[in-house]
C-alpha cells in the first residue's frame, strides 16, 4: 500500500476515475486543495465527492508554488508521501515540483510547463522539427494583426495557457480575429483563480480527420496504448462532439500518427507520464495539435479500458510511484467504444432531455449521463458545457460510433428559452 499526495483535480470524470484507481490498487492518499467548496459544489446530489474519500484533506495555497513547497515539505515529514499525481492541468507543473523537491518519481517541471504551455510547446517542437502549423506568438491584438497577415486567413486563436477548448476560435478575418483577441483579454484568469498569461497564440488552420494517441512513458521507454478518433463540431469553436477507441485509421496513418506524437513527447522530455497527443491527419501529413502529459478527458480513458483492459488512471499512479504500469491487452469482448455529446447549441433552462431512459437498455449501451432538468444552459462554446453523454460498445468491430449517433438522435435536450 502507497500513500499518495493528490494536488488539485478536476471536477469531471477523472475526479471519480483517480479515486477508483488509488482505491484498487490497494493505496490510499492525502488531497491537497485551496479552495474545498469547489468540489463540494461538484459533488452529485447526495452523495460526497469521490475525492473527499482521503485520508487526510488539507488546505494549502496550491497556486503560490513558493509557499506551497515548504508547507508540503512538512506534511511529506509527518505523512510521509511515495508519489504526487493531479489530474488537472493547472496543477501538472506543480506537481511535478513537488515530486522532485521530495525526491519522489515524476516527470522532469520544466518539461511538464512546457507542454503545458501551448506556446512553449510550438517552439520546442518547431525547434526539434515535429511538424506543427505555422504559428506566432503575440502581445496583443495589434502584434496578431500584423502576424496574422504573414500566416494568412484562415487562423485559429488561442490562449496559451486554457483547456477544454476555452477561447479556441477559428477566424476568417481580421475583424474576427480583433473579436477573439478582446475575448482573450476579457478572461485574466482561469476557473481556478491563476492568473493567465496574456499571450495570444495564431496558428494556421489544418484541414484533416483529427485524433489523439494515447501513451505511457516510464523509465525512459514511451509505449502507445491506441488511438482515438475524434469528432469536433461548434465552428467557430472547436467543441469535442465525441471519441471512438481505436480510431479507424489506414495501417499507414495509424504509423503516421503515433509516431509524431512519439518524437512530440521525446522532444519535449516528457517521460513517467501518462500522455494524450492530438493530432491533425493533413494532405501534408500529421501535425500536432497539443501534446497534454496527463491522462485523456471527456471519458476516453473509459473507451480505452473497455476496449483493451488498460486503466489508464491506474498507469498515471503506478508511474507516479515509479512502477512499472500494467499494459498488457485483455481480451473484453468489445472491438470499439464511442461515446457522443448532447452539445447545446442554443441558451436556456432545461426542461427535460427527452429519450434519455429509453436508451439506457439498449443494446451495447456501456453509459448514459444526463444533466438534470433546471440547468442554466449556454449555447457550447467549449467542451465544458455538454448536457450528457452516451458511451456504446460494438463486439464485432469499428461500429460503435454508428451506434451511439443512432442512439443519440434518439435523444434530445428541450430548454426554455432565457
Amino acid at each position: 500500500m502507497a500513500h499518495l499526495l493528490v494536488v488539485e483535480s478536476w471536477v469531471g470524470s477523472m475526479s471519480r476515475l483517480l479515486p477508483r484507481a488509488l482505491e484498487e490498487g490497494g493505496h490510499h492518499f492525502t488531497f491537497l486543495t485551496r479552495d474545498l467548496h469547489h468540489y463540494l459544489r461538484s459533488a452529485p446530489e447526495g452523495t460526497g465527492h469521490p475525492l473527499l474519500t482521503a485520508r487526510n484533506v488539507v488546505t494549502a495555497p496550491t497556486n503560490d508554488v513558493d509557499t506551497l513547497l515548504p508547507q508540503v515539505g512538512r506534511l511529506h515529514e509527518a505523512l510521509h508521501f511515495d508519489g504526487v499525481v493531479t489530474s488537472c492541468d493547472y496543477y501538472l507543473p506543480t506537481s511535478a515540483r513537488i515530486a522532485a523537491m521530495l525526491g519522489l518519481p515524476g516527470p522532469s517541471a520544466d518539461a511538464m510547463e512546457n507542454a503545458c504551455r501551448k506556446d512553449a510547446t510550438r517552439r520546442v517542437l518547431n525547434a526539434a522539427g515535429v511538424p506543427g502549423p505555422r504559428f506566432a506568438v503575440c502581445g496583443d491584438g495589434a502584434e496578431a494583426a500584423v502576424a496574422a497577415r504573414g500566416i494568412g486567413y484562415p487562423l485559429v486563436v488561442k490562449p496559451v495557457d486554457l483547456c477544454a477548448g476555452m477561447l479556441v476560435r477559428r477566424v476568417d478575418d481580421e475583424e474576427q480575429l480583433t473579436a477573439a483577441c478582446r475575448a482573450l483579454a476579457a478572461f485574466p484568469r482561469n476557473a481556478r483563480g491563476q492568473r493567465r498569461a496574456p499571450h495570444i497564440l495564431l496558428e494556421e488552420f489544418l484541414d484533416g480527420p483529427e485524433v489523439s494517441v494515447e501513451t505511457v512513458s516510464c523509465r525512459g521507454v514511451a509505449h502507445v496504448v491506441g488511438v482515438t478518433d475524434k469528432s469536433v463540431g461548434g465552428a467557430p469553436a472547436f467543441v469535442e462532439t465525441g471519441h471512438m477507441f481505436p480510431a479507424d485509421l489506414s495501417p499507414d496513418d495509424l504509423a503516421a500518427a503515433t509516431g509524431t506524437a512519439l518524437r512530440a513527447g521525446a522532444a519535449l522530455g516528457l517521460d513517467d507520464v501518462v500522455a494524450h497527443t492530438e493530432i491533425k491527419l493533413t494532405a501534408d501529413g500529421p501535425r500536432v495539435v497539443e501534446v497534454n502529459p496527463r491522462p485523456a478527458g471527456n471519458r476516453i480513458t473509459e473507451l480505452v479500458r473497455h476496449v483493451t483492459g488498460i486503466d489508464l488512471a491506474t498507469a498515471a499512479v503506478d508511474v507516479a510511484l515509479g512502477r512499472e504500469p500494467d499494459l498488457l491487452r485483455r481480451d473484453t469482448g468489445l472491438r470499439s467504444a464511442a461515446i457522443g455529446f448532447l452539445v447545446p447549441d442554443i441558451a436556456g433552462t432545461l426542461a427535460s432531455v427527452e429519450g434519455a431512459d429509453g436508451v439506457r437498455d439498449a443494446d451495447g449501451v456501456l453509459e448514459v449521463q444526463v444533466a438534470a432538468a433546471g440547468r442554466t444552459v449556454e449555447a457550447a462554446d467549449s467542451n465544458n458545457a455538454y448536457l450528457g453523454h452516451i458511451m456504446a460498445g460494438d463486439t464485432a468491430g469499428l461500429g460503435a460510433r454508428d451506434r451511439v449517433e443512432t442512439l443519440l438522435a434518439g435523444v434530445r435536450p428541450l430548454l426554455v428559452r432565457s
